[in-house]
């Protein structure tokens, strides 16, 4: 009987930018995870643990992402060395965020790989880091394109209308819940722990659910 290789343990990490589409009726999240779990299985890979930043813009600081700073945590603690993901642009689409990333991974002695089996940390192939970097260049260089396209859309808007409404802040939205939040915030609660005693207070989102960390941090971000 042919001995059954033993998979290597890793974990996943997941990013979705927009709000819009962050649920279990989106897309982006479950084609994360298709990918991911596919390249897995391929790969002789074990996911022992999933981390999401939901709602999270690929060119924020990595350091308060609160989905990969709990990936570190669980990295330090059991030892897993491979992070997978979807793609580059999933992990950071600022070039500089990408790169600080990969370097807060790999002065840990993990492997960051793509579900089409790169490895964004293998810094042998100076081609590969080269091509790694142009990506990344060339993701953020869109993203530029994409907000340009879209602050002209706006403006041209406001200059036929008079105004361009988005869609509104917590601080515009929920200022009593955004005043309670950064309270108890102020106190030292945990993003989390803010959470359950706003849904203790009857502070739940539109659909009735408490908040997520990420909307939580949104809104102590608020002015």
């Amino acid at each position: 009987m042919a001995k059954q290789r033993k998979l290597v343990e890793a974990v996943a990490y997941l990013r979705t930018s927009s709000a819009t589409n962050v649920g279990q009726d989106k897309d982006s999240e479950r084609r994360q995870r298709a990918a991911v779990e596919r390249f897995a299985k391929r790969g002789g890979y074990r996911i022992v643990d999933w981390f999401y930043d939901a709602a999270v813009s690929g060119a924020d600081d990595i350091k308060i992402r609160p989905g990969f700073a709990a990936l570190l945590d669980r990295i330090e603690a059991n030892g897993v060395r491979v992070v997978i993901i979807e793609d580059a642009s999933r992990f950071a689409r600022k070039l500089l965020t990408q790169e600080l990333g990969i370097i807060a991974l790999a002065e840990r002695g993990v492997s960051v790989v793509t579900a089409s089996g790169d490895d964004l940390t293998n810094t042998d192939d100076e081609m590969k880091v080269a091509m790694r970097q142009i990506a990344g260049a060339f993701a953020q260089l869109e993203k530029s394109r994409l907000v340009r396209k879209l602050r002209e859309a706006r403006e041209r808007k406001r200059a036929e209308t008079g105004r361009c409404e988005g869609r509104r802040s917590y601080a515009e939205a929920r200022p009593s819940v955004v005043a309670l939040a950064k309270q108890l915030h102020e106190q030292g609660m945990s993003l989390r722990k803010i959470s359950a005693e706003l849904a203790a207070r009857g502070m739940l989102t539109s659909k009735g659910k408490p908040y997520v960390a990420t909307a939580v941090q949104s809104m102590l971000r608020s002015r």
